[in-house]
């Protein structure tokens, strides 16, 4: 009898043993933030950002803004681009290449005619909430060295970013032009936002 609970008691623990290996292999692997290199290119992209030099034009510094996070998000795309697998991650950041770059061109046009007409101190002040957000959210995101994943995961909060600034533009700009342009941007990056976030639910843990 002591033979055989000795025996149970083994086969338990064994398969206890074998369960916890299971979990350990199906666990989240985590990368620092500063050995990723998609995080550096969201890092570099802020700190260029946080040091440009503000009119407290509404409009002009928007514009100024969205090419520095557009050229972020493209430098991103083209890491995606160069070292990911899934087709169907590599299929969105050459859209995001294309779109961005062709936005980039309407906002060098507005920024080539444009001066200071206007002075928003709100507007300024909430831009830099905003970035000041978008750095926390970055620095909160786990990382797992997985090329598509990582860039799943932080374009997200690039795409919010770039909407939350887009929407500041619709409610406190004056361009008619840079209007329609937020416009189209806070509806595509929303589209996007939802397709990354379901390609992560269906692929976080593969």
């Amino acid at each position: 009898m002591k033979t055989t609970f000795k025996t149970l008691m083994l086969l338990a623990l064994l398969g206890f043993t074998a369960a916890c290996s299971d979990d350990d292999d199906d666990a989240l692997k985590i990368q620092a933030h500063d050995q990723n290199q998609m995080m550096t290119v969201m890092h570099d992209m802020m700190a260029e950002m946080e040091t440009m030099k503000m009119t407290q034009d509404p409009d002009i510094d928007y514009a100024e803004m969205m090419k520095m996070h557009h050229m972020g998000a493209i430098e991103m795309a083209e890491l995606e681009l160069k070292s990911g697998t899934n087709s169907e991650m590599k299929r969105m950041a050459q859209d995001i290449v294309d779109a961005q770059k062709k936005e980039i061109t309407q906002l060098d046009s507005f920024l080539a005619t444009s001066t200071p007409t206007t002075m928003n101190m709100e507007f300024h002040m909430q831009m830099m909430e905003g970035m000041e957000r978008m750095g926390k959210q970055a620095d909160l995101q786990i990382i797992t060295g997985n090329i598509d994943q990582d860039f799943a995961t932080l374009m997200i909060g690039h795409h919010q970013s770039a909407t939350e600034m887009a929407q500041m533009q619709l409610l406190m700009g004056k361009n008619t032009q840079l209007k329609s342009l937020s416009s189209m941007i806070v509806e595509d990056q929303n589209k996007e936002i939802a397709q990354f976030q379901s390609w992560l639910l269906a692929n976080r843990s593969k």
